[in-house]
C-alpha cells in the first residue's frame, strides 16, 4: 500500500474501539448472532447527499440493497485499512451471496479525503467498494444519521493531524434496518457466519 496513506504514526493510533463504545448502547440490542450484536433498528440512517469516488453526486436512494458500511479516513495508519480489508475478506468468502451486498466506505476526514484520494484508496480493497466523501457539512449530516462519533486530533509530535472515530462495520438490509454492528475484535469468519444467517 502507498505509504502516503499510512504515515508511520501507529504509536499514536487511538483506541478507536473504545471511543465508540457509547454508540453501541444507542441501539436496541435484541440478542447475539453467531458473529456479533444483533440489532433492531428499523429506518436507520437517513437522507444524505455525498460524492462518490467517480465524482458523481449520490444520495441514500442510490444504495437500496444490503450494505456493509464503514466510516473512517484514508490516512488512518492501522484500524481503517484493517477493517476495510476485513470487509473485502467477508465479501470474497460469501461468494455469490456477497454479490447482494454493496460495500461502502464513508470518510470522516473530508478535508484530505477528496474524490481523487478516495478513488485511488478504494483500489486497495474490494473492487466493488464505493468511496464516499463530501463537504464537512455533508459528512456531519451522514455521521449524525448513522450515530458515528468522530473528532479531529492535533498533536505537535505528528506531522499530520489524525482522526478519532467510532469503528464499526454496519450491516444494513434493503428496508434500511440496521441488522448488526460488527466490532473491530470480530473476525471475518465470524461476520461471514452471521451474515449467512440473515441472507
Amino acid at each position: 500500500m502507498d505509504k502516503k496513506y499510512f504515515p508511520l504514526v501507529a504509536a499514536f493510533c487511538l483506541a478507536i474501539g473504545f471511543a465508540g463504545v457509547a454508540v453501541l448502547y444507542q441501539f436496541s440490542v435484541a440478542g447475539k448472532g453467531s458473529g456479533g450484536n444483533s440489532i433492531v433498528a428499523p429506518n436507520f440512517g437517513g437522507p444524505f447527499e455525498l460524492t462518490d469516488h467517480t465524482g458523481q453526486g449520490v444520495t441514500e436512494k442510490d444504495y437500496q440493497g444490503y450494505r456493509l458500511i464503514y466510516f473512517g479516513f484514508t490516512f488512518c495508519p492501522a484500524i481503517c485499512p484493517t477493517e476495510l480489508a476485513k470487509m473485502t475478506e467477508v465479501l470474497n468468502a460469501l461468494g455469490e451471496k456477497g454479490e447482494q451486498i454493496t460495500p461502502i466506505f464513508i470518510t470522516v476526514d473530508p478535508e484530505r479525503d477528496t474524490q481523487e484520494v478516495m478513488a485511488q484508496y478504494r483500489t486497495l480493497f474490494h473492487p466493488r467498494l464505493v468511496g464516499l466523501t463530501g463537504t464537512p457539512e455533508q459528512i456531519e449530516q451522514v455521521t449524525k444519521a448513522y450515530k458515528v462519533y468522530y473528532a479531529k486530533v492535533d498533536d505537535p509530535s505528528l506531522s499530520e493531524y489524525t482522526m478519532d472515530h467510532s469503528s464499526y462495520i454496519y450491516f444494513m438490509d434493503p428496508e434500511n434496518t440496521l441488522l448488526a454492528l460488527y466490532k473491530i475484535d470480530q473476525t471475518a469468519e465470524e461476520i461471514v457466519k452471521d451474515i449467512k444467517t440473515r441472507l
